[in-house]
């Protein structure tokens, strides 16, 4: 069906290119000229139509606008020089046909650079107001790799639409095709993600081609792409999340996230751990809860490769996480009695 239309658009086209330079010249050589020239223009149009299909809708919409400014700027211009300076038909036909072109071209360009540049936030700065609410995340690369975020969002706690700038995607190409093993496998796991996330139907994921030609820094130009769009950042990036809220953007830390739903345990709360191994100390033991918090535990080395009941003693709270320290349940009965 496709094909069809597309066939008759050719047909109609080459006709009707035919028919007009006849109608104007009434020259045979004229008429088979336009009959080429309707072809042409008609493929050009199916090759515009299949990549209008690849292309953000706000860029298609200002290239409209912009094409359709051109155009009646053009003609505008056009009409009195053709009529005023030329007599010659032929030169009116190329005339107005070149400056129609020219002016219809650059309207198009200038239309589709600025609607690739628009987003929904900036209605609101044009009238003094920042946008409220907005909830446009952009995703970094460490984010990415880590492969949470695909299990939060699933799960719903991220609103609104991921996007994935273009100069994040190079960059993961970049480690998913460097000669270190390790790095090549934490480049093909985001990629995975990637594809994880766009298969969510819950969630929408857009691409941006939006880049910085004058910024060298990926982060540095996450930041600009979220000042610029009014979103927040999604990051594991402790040095990122602190640059981006020194610039007043929003940043959602994977990391934060995920040390503020940690389990609370509190002094004097009895858990069942298993001493895995020696601690840095003389005579500790090394456990860890399920969430991955360490425990440390008092006089448990000669206990190590089983599991012990521990009583919490403090819990401390640092930059790379928290720290349980405990002793022995059995040694602190000793102590009371």
């Amino acid at each position: 069906m496709l094909i069809m239309m597309r066939t008759l658009l050719v047909i109609f086209g080459s006709a009707s290119g035919y028919l007009i330079a006849e109608q104007i010249l009434g020259d045979n050589v004229t008429s088979i000229v336009g009959l080429i020239s309707g072809f042409i223009i008609s493929v050009l149009a199916i090759i515009f139509e299949e990549r209008v299909k690849k292309t953000p809708l706000r860029i298609v919409i200002g290239g409209a606008i912009g094409l359709i400014t051109g155009l009646v700027v053009s003609n505008l211009v056009s009409y009195p020089i053709v009529i005023h300076f030329f007599e010659n038909n032929i030169l009116k036909i190329l005339t107005y046909t070149m400056i129609n072109c020219l002016i219809g071209y650059i309207g198009l360009s200038i239309g589709m650079k600025k609607g690739d540049e628009f987003h929904g936030g900036h209605i609101f700065s044009l009238l003094g107001e920042k946008e409220r609410g907005s909830a446009d995340r952009v995703l970094d690369t460490s984010v990415i790799i880590d492969g949470r975020i695909a299990d939060i969002t699933e799960a719903g706690f991220v609103e609104g639409e991921i996007i994935i700038p273009q100069f994040v995607l190079q960059e993961l190409h970049y480690i998913a095709d460097s000669a270190d093993s390790i790095k090549r496998t934490r480049g093909k796991r985001g990629l995975d993600i990637l594809q994880r996330l766009q298969k969510q139907t819950s969630t929408k994921v857009t691409i941006t081609d939006r880049d910085f030609q004058n910024i060298k820094e990926v982060d540095a130009k996450l930041i600009a792409l979220a000042k610029e769009i009014n979103a927040s950042i999604v990051t594991n990036d402790s040095n990122l999340s602190k640059i981006a809220e020194l610039h007043g953007i929003s940043v959602l830390n994977i990391n934060h996230l995920a040390n503020i739903l940690k389990s609370v345990v509190l002094p004097g709360e009895v858990m069942n751990i298993f001493v895995l191994k020696e601690g840095k100390e003389n005579g500790q033991g090394i456990g860890y809860i399920d969430d991955g918090t360490m425990v440390v535990i008092d006089n448990a080395k000669r206990f190590l490769g089983k599991n012990m009941d521990v009583v919490v003693t403090s819990v401390l709270q640092t930059t790379g996480g928290r720290m349980i320290f405990s002793r022995l349940k059995d040694d602190t009965k000793a102590e009371l009695h």
